[in-house]
Order: structure tokens, then sequence, then C-alpha cells
């Protein structure tokens, strides 16, 4: 296997053109003044708005956990098929990532997470209906799927690659943020309201949200800087950011090709693989099965729900800080740091959980919280660097495997509490697999530089 990666140009690949050669294809605005008040102007809009648009797509995320438990006491669902819905959305919310990212390059960014957007709204109103788990397996996890993983963390990577040269690691820590900001907001609420109105409630408020931030999108979200004569913002002529993709031929053709080509290069196995062990231990576990984990060592469900809001807190801390960190050390390194730490604390879970939060478990939720996606902007980096014009969707493809990750992980952990009756064997694996994220991500080689495309690196 090679890390060499050809360049990238109209959804074909061509191994022998040089940088230069690429530019010469596509007019791009000048670099200077790349810093200037206007470029700093729309900077600042878009990362505002893309920030708000992942807070209103991020009702849902808080759902799963707090709903858990209702719907399992109203019809009788049992762990298991609850978990399985989930695992539906999560192997949707990873498996389409790369072809949304596609679909911001043929048809752009702002029609394609309009449609995210009312998918998100339209799967999660229409839950109050439902009377059997095909229902749910339909609502939560397919349309459901389908929105949220259009607009995931390719969403992250497409604007920060496409906006942003200056500051590129820590937007993209930012805007990761984002959804554990959405967290924080939601998952009170959805709490509050399941034990006191009802699921019901929560469901229509988490749609509520994802409509409310539609008319921003239509506004306000530009799909490239070049659309209004600007470079991205501290552009210079090493780095003048990523053209115009052309919008012709197959988005699903350009991101099978892009998953082709990656998948020839040792660096995209070992990102794959570490980030399904990212979302295994996150999404998969903490997330689904936290609040229900708790529930059963005599921990209220809304204080549970409490905990995992504040995990929300430390993430947005620990995920800009990454962002911050990744603009000035080895990605590798601060990798395998976040997996080490998380597979500690999950060794340390079951010894943690009780009725009452005692100060170590304090110290678990600070923890956890600020590693929870610190590991997104790294590897949104090493994605860049490693695949230059198609980093984006190449990392959209990393992301299913950290969704798939999180889709076994939420079903396996379910089975087992079904099988058991506890959690314990679940955080002791997720502990294991965290090690070996840890060795994968330091086995990537970081070599020098290439010249492919404008964003490309080695």
């Amino acid at each position: 296997m090679t890390d060499r990666t050809p360049v990238e140009k109209s959804g074909d690949t061509d191994s022998e053109r040089t940088t230069s050669e690429y530019l010469a294809d596509h007019e791009i605005p000048s670099v200077d003044n790349s810093l200037d008040a206007r470029h700093t102007r729309w900077a600042v809009t878009i990362a505002v708005v893309a920030f708000v648009t992942l807070i209103g797509s991020a009702g849902f995320r808080s759902v799963p956990g707090v709903l858990m438990t209702p719907l399992h006491e109203e019809f009788g669902w049992s762990h298991g098929t609850i978990g399985a819905a989930v695992s539906v959305n999560l192997v949707l919310f990873g498996l389409i990532s790369p072809f949304a990212a596609a679909l911001m390059d043929r048809f752009g960014v702002r029609r394609v997470v309009t449609f995210a957007l009312l998918a998100v709204a339209a799967g999660s109103g229409l839950t109050i209906w439902m009377t059997a788990p095909w229902q749910l397996m339909l609502l939560w996890g397919i349309v459901v799927g389908a929105g949220t993983g259009s607009m995931s963390m390719t969403f992250v990577a497409t604007i920060s690659s496409r906006w942003y040269v200056h500051r590129r690691g820590l937007v993209s820590g930012i805007l990761t943020a984002g959804n554990a900001t959405g967290q924080l907001i939601f998952l009170p609420v959805m709490a509050h309201l399941s034990s006191t109105v009802g699921w019901r409630a929560a469901s229509l408020v988490v749609a509520a949200g994802a409509l409310a931030t539609v008319p921003i999108v239509l506004l306000f979200l530009r799909d490239h800087p070049h659309d209004l004569g600007l470079s991205a913002y501290g552009a210079h002529a090493g780095d003048p950011g990523p053209p115009r993709a052309a919008r012709t031929g197959s988005s699903a053709g350009r991101a099978l090709e892009s998953l082709r080509q990656a998948a020839r290069t040792r660096t995209f196995w070992l990102l794959a693989g570490g980030f399904a062990v990212c979302g295994a231990t996150t999404n998969g576990l903490i997330g689904t099965h936290f609040v229900p984990a708790a529930h059963d060592h005599g921990m209220p469900a809304t204080t549970a729900a409490g905990l995992l809001a504040l995990v929300g807190i430390f993430d947005i801390v620990g995920t800009i800080g990454s962002g911050w960190l990744t603009d000035r050390i080895d990605p590798r390194i601060l990798l395998g740091i976040y997996y080490a730490g998380r597979g500690v604390s999950l060794a340390l879970l079951p010894m943690l959980l009780a009725p009452n939060v005692e100060p170590s478990m304090w110290a678990f939720i600070l923890v956890y919280g600020l590693d929870w996606v610190a590991t997104v902007p790294p590897t949104v980096a090493l994605c860049r660097e490693r695949f230059g014009m198609a980093g984006p969707i190449v990392f959209g493809w990393v992301f299913a495997s950290h969704q798939l990750g999180a889709a076994v992980a939420s079903w396996g952990a379910g089975f087992i509490r079904d099988v058991d009756g506890q959690y314990d064997l679940a955080w002791y694996l997720g502990a294991g697999l965290c090690a070996a994220a840890a060795v994968m991500s330091l086995a990537i080689r970081r070599e020098g530089r290439q010249a492919t495309t404008p964003a490309a690196a080695a």
C-alpha cells in the first residue's frame, strides 16, 4: 500500500497532474487581501451559520438515550430492539456522509443541508404516531439517519476546507463543537419533557429545532467563497484553498472513486479503524447507554441525562482546544493521547456508577467530555493532508466507519444488557478497543507534503 493519492479533477483522477496544471484549469480569485475586512466578515458569518445549523440538527443525537426507557415502558420493546433502530440510524448516518460530501460539490451545500434538516424534522415529528417497532426503524433509522448523515461531520470538513486556510483547524474544532452545544441545549429539555409531559413532546421539540434552522440556512449560507468573488480566508500562494468542484458527473461515482483511491493507502485503514472505535465509544456506548446504565444503578434518569449534558459542555471546550492544538501539534500524537485517555476512563466506569453522583463520577464526566469528539479536528487534518481535494469525501468514508462502530456498539451493548442484566462487559470491551485505536493512530506515517492539489499533503 502507498500513502500517495492521485490528484482529483472533476471526479476523475490523474496521477501525472501537478499543482500548477491543476490550478491552470480553474479560475480562482486573487489571494491578495485574504485577511481583509470583507473576507473576515464572511468568514465569521459562515462559521456562525454553520455552527447554528449543527446545533439545530443535533437534537436527535440527544433522543435515543433519553427516550429508550420511556419507549421500553410504553411499548414493551426490548433495549436490543430500540438499540437496533439506533444502529440503523448510525449506519445510515455514516454511509450517507461521503455521498453527501459529493452531493455538496454537485448541488451545493445549501440545498443538501436544507434537505437534511427537513428530513430530521419529518422523521422525528412523525414518531408521535408510531405503534410498532418497524415504524421506529423507518423513522429513527432511515428517515432521520438519511437527514443527519447528509450534514454530518462531512459538513464540517467541507466548510472548513473551502472557506478557511488561516485557523482551519480551530474552525473545524469550533464547528464540531456545534453538535456538543446542541446536545447541551436539547438533552436537559428532552429529559425534562419525557419525564413530565411525555416522550412525544420531546420528539416534537427536536422537529421544531430542525425546522427553525432552515430559514437561517437559506438566507445566509453560501456554497463557496468563490461565489462571492472571495478566496478562502487567509489563503496565500502556497495554499489558495480548493476551487469549486465541477457540477457535472455522478456524485455517487465520485464518492466511490474517492473511496477506491483512498482504500489503496495504509493511512485510510488506520484512520478508519481508529474512528470506528471513536464512534463505538461515544455515540454507540455512552451516548446511547449511559442514561439507562446509570438508571440500573439507582440514579434518576434526569440526573444521568444532566451528566450527559455536562459531557456536552466539556466537549465544547475539548473540541475547540483540539482544533487549536491541531494547528500546532502532530495530529497522530493527539489521536493517540485521546484514545488512550478514553480507554482508561471506560475501564474505570463500572466502579463509578452509583445512585448518587460522587466526585469520581464528576472526574469521569470531565475527562470523557474533553475527549468526546476531540478526535475530529486531527482526523479531518490528516484526511485533508493525505487526500487533498478529495479530503472531505474521504473523511466522509472515515466517518462512515465511525458510525458503523457506533451502530455495532449500540446494538451490542443493548444485547449485553439484555443477556447479562448489566453493562460492565460493554465498558471493558470499549476500553480494549480504545487501546487498539491509540496504537493505530500512532502507526500512521507522517511524510512530507505532496504536490498534488492546493490542499493536499502527504
